[in-house]
């Protein structure tokens, strides 16, 4: 397989009717920063070099806000009818500019770069027209479910509501992160329809014409479970933010930083911190850098962009 620019697909057009707002969901924050910053942050970090953003309702306050971003183009899907259409439009954005095109929801902020590089990885070695990364759960509800041959090759995925009861005992879920040859991926779109009670195109059905046409469809089962949490409420997005909010805490630890109060101490996961610093509880410290040996707070709040030198110790403020 050449290996020419891979592109991004993400999407973003979708209101969050649930969410009760007037702000597009991917503009609602996790620990501060628009959970859409995160998917493009983990695709840059995963070697994608363009990202295509599907915008839909609010669109102009998306691109108010990531319209600077010289990797970021965006496409509109002026009426949402389905993840397929939502590809759809972004024919002319991709094909015949970029080999393969990593597909994502914009609203999936525990994305890891690690995640996205596996998959990417995965379908380069593979001769697959489509690979997926998949996750298991120990209560797969809710989730499309992967069906798989007695040899272990991806035969297509069923919804939760298609499913028979066999079916429905499978872990293996869809949560989402596609990687196509762009090729593959709208000739496939073309062979589907909307024949549905939604009346709306799907992505999942281009497995289906993929498979039928002799091609071959991958599968990697590479998502950690805690990373696929949705978000259709301002509960979800607290709970979301905690998440990350421990995982970057303790990917620090691990890397010879104290945080004294983790469960009350908010670190920007972009911030770079020195070892042997001392986090005090009730601070808050955005994408800083700050060196090693350092004491912060407690009460301290650093704005993105501060940098701190060795040994500095700061004052609570209030």
């Amino acid at each position: 397989m050449s290996d020419k620019r891979i592109a991004s697909c993400i999407l973003a057009a979708g209101k969050g009717t649930r969410l009760k707002t007037q702000r597009p969901k991917v503009l609602h924050e996790i620990c501060g920063r628009p959970m859409l910053a995160y998917v493009l942050d983990a695709c840059r970090a995963a070697g994608v070099s363009h990202n295509v953003v599907v915008v839909g309702y609010e669109k102009q306050q998306i691109l108010d806000a990531f319209g600077d971003q010289p990797d970021v183009s965006f496409v509109e899907q002026a009426e949402q009818l389905g993840t397929g259409h939502a590809v759809m439009v972004c024919r002319e954005a991709l094909l015949d500019r970029f080999d393969q095109v990593a597909i994502l929801c914009g609203d999936g902020p525990l994305i890891r770069a690690r995640t996205i590089a596996a998959l990417l990885g995965q379908h380069r070695e593979s001769a697959a027209a489509c690979t997926l990364a998949t996750a298991e759960l120990d209560d797969p509800t809710g989730y499309g479910r992967i069906i798989r041959d007695g040899d272990g090759s991806l035969l297509g995925i069923v919804e939760e509501k298609d499913c028979t009861l066999a079916q429905k005992a499978i872990r293996e879920v869809n949560p989402s992160y596609y990687c196509f040859n762009t090729t593959d991926l709208f000739a496939a779109l073309d062979k589907t329809d909307n024949n549905n009670a939604k009346g709306e195109y799907y992505l999942t059905d281009t497995l289906g014409v993929l498979v039928a046409a002799g091609r071959q469809v991958g599968a990697i089962t590479a998502v950690p479970p805690e990373d696929i949490l949705g978000i259709n409420s301002r509960n979800d997005l607290a709970y979301v933010s905690a998440v990350l909010r421990d995982r970057t805490n303790g990917e620090l630890m691990e890397n010879g930083v104290t945080i004294l109060d983790p469960s009350s101490t908010w670190i920007d996961p972009r911030a770079e911190i020195g070892q042997d610093t001392v986090i005090h509880p009730f601070s808050c410290i955005g994408a800083a850098r700050i060196g090693r040996n350092c004491q912060i707070g407690p009460f301290a709040h650093l704005a993105d962009g501060t940098t701190l030198a060795d040994g500095t110790r700061t004052e609570a403020r209030g």
